[in-house]
């Protein structure tokens, strides 16, 4: 193989910040933060759904509502075409 021109690939936390779940996998992303896993020094990754927080996989139904998008868009289209009504 030709040197310099394949991305570093390394073993990487991968963090889900709505539980404080982590697991290491390998993986080419770049980060700017470490943290101390298992003894060792590794890249972190921080992510918002992972396997462990999942609806799908958990079995929990869970809403997350980032920055009151969902409000913010009923606020936007109101009832238009619902049969349900939005409170004000």
């Amino acid at each position: 193989m030709k040197e310099g021109i394949h991305p570093d690939y390394r073993d990487v936390v991968f963090q889900d910040m709505s539980n404080d779940f982590k697991f290491i996998t390998r993986s080419t992303i770049q980060t700017r933060e470490t943290i101390e896993f298992e003894g060792a020094s590794y890249p972190l990754v921080k992510i918002e759904v992972s396997s462990e927080s999942h609806p799908f996989y958990t079995g929990k139904h869970k809403i997350v509502d980032t920055a009151g998008r969902v409000d913010k868009f009923r606020k936007k289209f109101g009832t238009v075409g619902s049969k349900t009504s939005v409170a004000e």
